[in-house]
This record gives C-alpha cells, structure tokens and sequence, in this order.
C-alpha cells in the first residue's frame, strides 16, 4: 500500500499550482509522520492519528494558518481517496482546523505608491542600458499590479499577446485556470509599452520566455519571488504584492465603486471574498475622522 500522491496530484488539476504543490507537501508530510508508526498507507489513518497529528504540528510551532491549509489538504485527500475506493470510512470528515486571526490587509498611500514609480525613474536614468532596461520594467510590474490589481501569479503569467495596450486591456488566467480580462489606464499602458519596446529586448535571452511579459535578471519569465525583490528594492518599507492588490480595491471603494463591480474586478467567486476590503475601507475612514476632526 502507498499513498498514491501522483494520482492525487492529477486529481488537483482545477487548482492553482501554487495550491497542487502545497498540498502534496502536506500529504507528504502526513505520510512520513504516519511511517514512524508503522502506518504505510491511507487506510492505516484513522480519526485518532489525525487528531495525534494535529497536536503534533501545533508541537512544532506551525502558523495557524499553515495548519488550516494541512487540514484543507487533508480533507481534499482523504476526499479523493474514499471516492476511489481506498478508504470505506473518511477519517478527515469534520476534521476541525485552529482558528485563524483574520489581520486586515495592509493598504498603501498614495505617496507610498508615488515613492515606487518614482524610485523606478531615477532607476531609468542609468548610464547602463541594462539597467535602464529592468528600471523601465520594474515601473511596469508596479503599475500593473496597483492598476489592475492582479495576484503575483496572474502577473507572472501574462504573455505579450495577452495585453491590449490601445482598449485597455489585459488577459489573465486566475485561480482554478479562469481566464478574464482586467482593466488598466492609459498611464499603465505607456509604461508597458515603454518596456515592451525599449527595455525588453536588452533582457531576453532565452527561448522559453519568448512570449513572456515580464522577464527577470537571467532573461527568463518573471516568477513571485522577483516581483517580491522587485517591490522591496522600490518601496520604502517591506511590501508584498498581494498589499497592491489589497490597495486597488479598497481605493475602488473609497472612490465609490460598487462591490460587485470590484468583485467582478479582482476575480473573486465568492461576494464574501470581496467584503474584507470594506473593513479596510471602514477603518481608513475613522483613520482620517481621528486625524482631521477638530473634536476627535
């Protein structure tokens, strides 16, 4: 008997890959635990040795939120493994994860933003045209994300002929392999296309990033990480890209957007999703009464 972890993964071919590999590593996680008992497989798992598990985790000082996403792979193997007929009984049935804190996203200024492009510039003036070239790239990969408010992975996928700089337009694929189309303003615009015809071309240099959008310091496609670096070498203080996705959406609400619009926007299934935003916005706003109320 084994655990059957490559059957499992394609099982998993509606998620994101970020998700797929997460999950096998969970699994495999689980598995290796299960050997030091003698358990070879998924019918050797019972309630009881999840439950052991769990504890075991919580021993070795896991992130809640990290062992809310191992209970999530577990369900969705042991899931997979009754409809298949390994198991009789789902020993993950009703398995309960630790609560997670829910932490408001952090949202930028506008003059933080600013800071970005700005630093981006000053970057673009190098007497090295290489580095003007990945200067002139750096200002688009901000630009993009704060104008369309993509994740770091529908960013790093984009290929050139997913962009329509003369409507707008941008072609992305989201979770679960969707693909929609975002927005973005003529400003964001010109900055891709400065890229695209300017910088680009100086850091390309393999084949497989061809049709690529974005490429890092090796000439191959841009990955989460660059983009990381990207933000932490502009940005005054240390900031993750998803914290641009955070800041499109809430300045989308502070200017009056409806919520469906935004959910539409950022590509979110579920309405619920979305509203975390709307506490941001809330606490933005008692932010500037504290700040600018003569009585407060």
């Amino acid at each position: 008997m084994d655990w059957e972890l490559e059957s499992f993964r394609l099982s998993l071919s509606g998620r994101s890959g970020a998700t797929v590999r997460a999950y096998l590593a969970d699994i495999d996680g689980l598995a290796t635990w299960a050997a030091r008992g003698s358990i070879t497989g998924p019918a050797g798992v019972s309630r009881l040795v999840l439950r052991r598990y769990l504890a075991f985790l919580s021993t070795r000082r896991y992130a809640r939120a990290t062992i809310a996403r191992k209970v999530a792979a577990i369900r969705c193997y042991f899931a997979w493994c009754q409809r298949r007929g390994v198991i009789t009984r789902d020993p993950a049935s009703g398995l309960r994860a630790p609560a997670v804190t829910s932490r408001l996203p952090r949202v930028l200024r506008h003059q933080e933003i600013s800071s970005m492009l700005e630093a981006a510039s000053r970057a673009a003036t190098a007497a090295d045209p290489r580095r003007r070239a990945l200067a002139l790239r750096d200002a688009a990969v901000v630009e993009l994300l704060y104008a369309s408010g993509l994740r770091v992975a529908e960013l790093c996928g984009i290929d050139l002929d997913d962009v329509d700089t003369g409507r707008g337009l941008v072609t992305v694929v989201g979770k679960g392999g969707k693909q929609r189309r975002v927005l973005m303003h003529r400003t964001c615009g010109d900055a891709i296309a400065r890229w695209t015809t300017e910088g680009r071309g100086l850091v390309v240099r393999t084949s497989d990033a061809a049709g690529a959008l974005f490429v890092n310091t090796r000439g191959t496609r841009l990955g989460p990480r660059d983009v990381r670096r990207i933000l932490d070498r502009l940005a005054p203080v240390p900031t993750h890209p998803h914290a641009l996705r955070h800041t499109y959406a809430t300045h989308l609400l502070d200017g009056g957007a409806d919520l469906r619009v935004v959910q539409e926007l950022l590509g979110h299934a579920s309405l619920r999703t979305t509203q975390v935003y709307t506490h941001v916005s809330k606490e933005r706003l008692l932010a500037v009464y504290g700040e600018t109320h003569p009585r407060a």
